[in-house]
């Protein structure tokens, strides 16, 4: 019996053994993939079981590195700089959204933007100087009721039509897509500013107090909004271009309306994406306007004074094509815009986003007509042609994409008496997906000469920018 007892367990034992191999690698095929470390998931608290009634939060934060080719004439905290080096803030905000009903949601964002260590909050020296104590101010602040939501309440299926209706301090702008364009889901290291006809001037960072209606009809989505713009009182000089002085306080009028020749956007906030990767088939067509009656004013002669109008359009095209093998995830990223201005006769506007730079009342030398720093013709009365372009390179990372750019800006204004050509060329870099990108990008500008009114010379910026959104 001993010995049989030993035979059966010599036969036992090696199956034994094997199903246990077995059973190891059953559980290895079916390991978890390699989760995103960046993906922390939808910052949502659920209102209810059902998960209809919600509040989301986002937190996103731009951090810009510069190199920085100065106009002539500039110094910097004093002291005459030729190139000035900088670390800055762009852009850091914080974002609720609140479906407090089926029906009605709240809007909220709040951040700040352009800090530097020279400006962008106080100045002198101590604990509120230059720099210093940038404010944290309300972005937007609205509350919105969807009369044909997307979804049906009921059944929950999409809705072939819809339409909402809000107020209050909102970006649903009009005159082209990058009129309201994301700051998250940007193609290039920034937005060109001069997308937004009214910024800082009218405006709250490309805000205004206003009532909106906004949805789909089929594929075709639209947005337009009557709006209190900001109080301006420039006072312009005799024979001068126009300036903002918007007393007589009337209200402005905007509108944006785009066709969807292949797959739909959803547009659950107002900000409209510039760079998806090339990830689905997107082809829009768009037009859009921004109307203000009596907003500007000029001095013919003196204490004779005449008021203008601000009227604005913009037509454009947006395309995102995924290219070639799917498995190697290529994809081309196209937009074109073009502008025609009118602030009233011969409007200008210089700025040089977190410009460093002040005159050096010591210089000799030839000057520009943008003036110091980084400053550059931004728009004015005429029209600008905007491009850009970008292309995601074959997949060779899990982690990793890699995307370059270029943007072109040719600026034909009426105060100038010579076009200017604009332009940045960059590269993307992406950390599992669009959570986490690496900008690397360099930018040239024109300037113009004060007197003749025609380019004289050009100067360059370097960026590395480092972005992340949660």
């Amino acid at each position: 019996m001993k010995k049989l007892r030993i035979i059966l367990f010599l036969i036992v034992m090696p199956y034994a053994y094997s199903q246990d191999s077995l059973h190891i690698e059953k559980k290895s095929d079916n390991l978890p993939a390699k989760k995103n470390p960046l993906d922390i998931g939808d910052l949502t608290i659920n209102l209810n079981p059902s998960g209809d009634r919600w509040i989301k939060f986002t937190l996103s934060s731009q951090i810009w590195l510069r190199s920085i080719e100065n106009n002539p004439g500039t110094q910097v905290n004093g002291v005459p700089q030729d190139q000035t080096y900088d670390a800055s803030i762009r852009r850091m905000r914080l974002t609720v959204q609140s479906q407090v009903t089926p029906f009605y949601s709240v809007y909220f964002q709040v951040g700040t933007n352009n800090e530097s260590f020279i400006s962008g909050g106080g100045t002198g020296t101590g604990a509120t100087g230059a720099g210093k104590r940038a404010p944290f101010f309300i972005h937007d602040a609205y509350n919105e009721l969807a009369i044909i939501p997307r979804n049906d309440f009921q059944t929950g299926k999409p809705n072939k039509n819809n339409v909402y209706v809000g107020a209050g301090l909102h970006s649903w702008n009009g005159v082209s897509r990058l009129s309201n364009g994301s700051s998250i889901k940007m193609l290039a290291g920034d937005l060109p500013v001069f997308n937004f006809p009214t910024i800082e001037v009218a405006d709250q960072f490309s805000r205004q107090f206003g009532v909106f209606v906004h949805g789909e009809f089929d594929k075709l989505n639209y947005r337009f909004s009557i709006n209190k713009p900001f109080a301006t009182n420039l006072t312009p000089a005799v024979g001068g271009g126009a300036v903002d002085n918007n007393k007589s306080g009337k209200l402005s009028y905007a509108g944006y309306v785009y066709y969807q020749f292949f797959n739909k956007e959803v547009t659950a906030n107002a900000f409209l994406s510039g760079n998806n990767l090339g990830k689905r088939k997107i082809l829009n067509f768009g037009i859009g306007y921004y109307f203000n009656k009596q907003s500007t004013l000029t001095q013919p002669l003196k204490d004779v004074f005449e008021s203008h109008d601000t009227s604005i359009l913009g037509t454009d095209i947006y395309t995102e094509l995924p290219i070639g093998n799917k498995k190697k995830e290529m994809g081309l990223t196209l937009y074109s815009v073009y502008y025609n201005y009118n602030y009233g006769l011969n409007y200008l506007r210089l700025s040089g986003v977190l410009n460093p730079g002040t005159p050096d009342p010591e210089f000799k030398g030839e000057t520009a007509l943008e003036g110091a720093g980084n400053n550059r013709v931004l728009m004015g009365t005429g029209s600008i042609w905007f491009s850009q372009a970008g292309f995601v390179l074959p997949k060779f990372s899990n982690i990793l994409k890699v995307q370059p750019f270029f943007n072109y800006a040719l600026k034909d204004l009426k105060a100038l008496n010579q076009s200017g050509s604009y332009f940045d060329a960059g590269i993307n870099f992406y950390l599992y997906g669009q959570n986490t990108r690496i900008v690397a990008q360099y930018s040239s500008r024109p300037l113009y000469d004060p007197s003749t009114k025609r380019i004289f010379d050009r100067k360059g910026e370097y960026l590395l920018s480092l972005q992340i959104v949660l």
